[in-house]
């Protein structure tokens, strides 16, 4: 069965420990809507950033999906933002922990000099729809680099990496 991925897609399986018992089959792998539904219908995310000493620095974020990438955004002077400043790599979780996706990638800055107009109003389009406010900017976008996700561990363990990672 084809997978609905943007193009220059893989999908695979995870790889880990073999006691795990992620099958070698690709049968039963997840098709990429469940990827933007978990995006677009969850409501809080977590966001794992690195501080500049090397720790890593979790926090519960709101986020859109939008084409094809999450949005989220916060204040110039918290810590997960400034994290982004200095390493823009970060990895984004639903809520779950056990109807899990995990999506890795970069933050890219929006804001008025970095973004158009269309794109800006679209994302908070999205965030007033979501949860009756305009987020405004700064908002990040993050583009899929690798995604893991499942909801029957391990059956329907599956990985999508981009050509990008």
């Amino acid at each position: 069965m084809p997978d609905d991925a943007p193009p220059a897609t893989t999908r695979d399986r995870p790889e880990t420990e073999a006691s795990y018992g992620i099958p070698d089959s690709k049968g039963g792998l997840l098709e990429w809507r469940v990827v933007e539904t978990a995006f677009a219908d969850g409501e809080v995310f977590w966001v794992a950033t690195t501080r500049p000493d090397g720790r890593p620095h979790a926090r519960p974020v709101w986020g859109v999906w939008v084409d094809g990438a999450f949005h989220c955004g916060g204040g110039e002077r918290t810590r997960w933002v400034r994290n982004l400043a200095r390493d823009p790599r970060l990895a984004v979780h639903t809520e779950s922990g056990t109807d899990v996706v995990i999506l890795e990638g970069v933050a890219e800055r929006l804001d008025a000099e970095t973004a158009d107009e269309t794109t800006l109003a679209r994302i908070d389009d999205a965030y007033e729809a979501k949860y009756g406010i305009r987020h405004g900017t700064p908002v990040f976008r993050i583009r899929p680099e690798r995604v893991l996700a499942w909801s029957g561990f391990p059956a329907d363990a599956t990985r999508w990496r981009f050509d990008s990672a």
